[in-house]
């Protein structure tokens, strides 16, 4: 996968933060910085399962049986898993 590079200012105190974790590990900012957003996203993703779940259950949100989709669709659902 390549990288993009991104310009973002943080507050002062994550900072001084970041300088004292990655010396203490030998790592780069950035190796911390993607460990830590890989960390969260990861988190993240579990706070969006569970709202879904949520909005399922009080029927916020419907939901359609994946074969009745493929066939609305004209997808032969045995293609799909490829």
């Amino acid at each position: 996968m390549g990288t993009v590079k991104k310009l973002f200012a943080l507050d002062e105190g994550i900072a001084r933060e970041l300088d004292i974790v990655a010396s203490a590990l030998h790592k780069s900012q950035r190796e911390i910085v993607e460990t830590a957003l890989d960390y969260y996203f990861d988190y993240t993703d579990g706070l969006i399962a569970d709202k879904s779940t949520d909005e399922i259950k009080n029927d916020n949100m419907e939901v359609h049986d994946s074969e009745e989709v493929y066939k609305k669709l004209g997808i032969d659902p045995r293609l799909s898993a490829i």
